[in-house]
């Protein structure tokens, strides 16, 4: 992919996920659980189910061991505002589909201390917020950083081109004072090819000349050699 169109695929991701801010809001919700009404705390997520149920279930690993039961977790001695319940059972539950999804945290009051009541729900509360805000924030960071290589990456071949472009120019620089060096190489050769042209046709006129004188020459050798003959 060139850079003109790696650079145009970096801004359509942008747009395409530009959302406005998500704002988290946890609304008290029971549920029916083994037959019993379990008040609790629920908030709505615009996400796909799959990828809430992931974080929700590694936030859950936080208040202790679960053991799945139906379509809800039951965590027993679950950890809450830095308290251990060892009596104590929380009952999670996550639905959804592939638009948003629902996670709810509960109990079954009977199962409880009445004095620890109040006071547990509360913390699941507190507890099913910060989920969400995490939740969202930790897709943003997400986003956030696939922009931020999305970035690099433009980054690095911008630098690419920059160091092509100089190294282009320094060819071209090379390539025009070789052509300068090569024209004045060939204006030399053609005056050194007029001038050996010249140089050959006075040769040959110089030829014809000697050659010219040659014959009278040989006549007169001719005639001494012939004399010399004739002496006796």
């Amino acid at each position: 992919m060139n850079s003109i169109k790696l650079l145009t695929a970096v801004v359509f991701i942008f747009l395409v996920s530009i959302v406005p801010a998500q704002k988290v809001s946890v609304t008290a919700k029971s549920e029916k659980v083994r037959g019993e009404n379990a008040p609790g705390t629920a908030t709505e997520l615009n996400a796909a189910l799959e990828t809430v149920s992931s974080s929700w279930n590694k936030c859950l690993k936080d208040l202790g061991k679960g053991k799945t039961q139906g379509d809800y977790t039951a965590i027993s001695a679950p950890v809450l505002g830095a308290t251990v319940y060892d009596k104590g059972i929380v009952y999670a539950r996550v639905q959804g589909d592939a638009q948003a999804a629902r996670v709810w945290l509960g109990l079954i009051e009977s199962e409880w201390a009445v004095n620890d009541i109040t006071l547990v729900q509360k913390e699941i509360e507190q507890l099913v917020y910060r989920f969400g805000v995490k939740f969202y924030r930790d897709q943003i960071q997400l986003q956030i950083d696939e922009a931020q290589q999305a970035v690099e990456a433009v980054e690095r071949s911008q630098q690419r081109l920059t160091n092509q472009n100089k190294d282009l120019t320094n060819k071209l620089t090379s390539n025009e004072t070789e052509k300068i060096r090569l024209e004045k190489l060939l204006e030399n050769n053609k005056l050194e090819h007029a001038a050996l042209l010249t140089r050959i046709e006075n040769n040959r006129k110089a030829q014809d000349s000697v050659a010219a004188a040659m014959i009278p020459i040989k006549k007169i050798l001719e005639s001494h050699q012939e004399r010399q003959r004739k002496v006796n």
